[in-house]
Formats: structure tokens, sequence, C-alpha cells
């Protein structure tokens, strides 16, 4: 399994960054095989963190003409600076209380 975190710097985020958010992490789940995508917003900090079973998926989800089109909205709009990093998972650990 391979995990790409995704963290940023926010310059500012507005209505439609909300919208291509949700509409991106449908996409990625639906068509590129995306297990699972998790966000998390502190101060000006944005740490998002999406799981996926084959790095071929994350090459081709990466080349998708709306992810693209959502990076330069990134780049221009909503971010100051971000940082990607793709990773194996070699390890999980998990505690689920009932």
């Amino acid at each position: 399994m391979y995990a790409v975190i995704f963290r940023a710097t926010i310059n500012k985020l507005d209505e439609a960054y909300s919208e291509i958010a949700s509409k991106m992490r449908e996409l990625a789940m639906n068509e590129y095989g995306c297990l699972e995508f998790v966000s998390v917003t502190e101060g000006d900090q944005e740490v998002s963190i999406s799981y996926w079973n084959e790095q071929k998926d994350i090459i081709e989800w990466k080349k998708n003409s709306e992810h693209l089109a959502a990076q330069e909205l990134g780049k221009s709009e909503w971010y100051k600076s971000y940082h990607v990093q793709v990773v194996e998972v070699v390890r999980e650990y998990r505690l689920e209380n009932r």
C-alpha cells in the first residue's frame, strides 16, 4: 500500500475550493482506486493523506485533466506553498474501541 501525503500552507480558501476538493476526492476514490482520503486544516496549515494499492493509480490520478485544473487553482489561488510525498506503507497498526 502507498500513501500520498500533501502538506500545504494556505493562502485563501473559498467556496470553489470546497466544491472542487469534494469532487476531486470522489473522483480519486471512484475512478482511480484511492482507498481512503483524510484531510485536516489547522490555522493556515492543511495536511491530506490518501491511501492507494498501486503506484500506477497514483500516477494516473496525477495526470487526470480535472485534477490538473484543480492543481493549477491550488498554485494560483489557494496555497502559498505545498509539499507532496509518496511513501510506501511498511507497517500498519490499528485500535478500534467499541
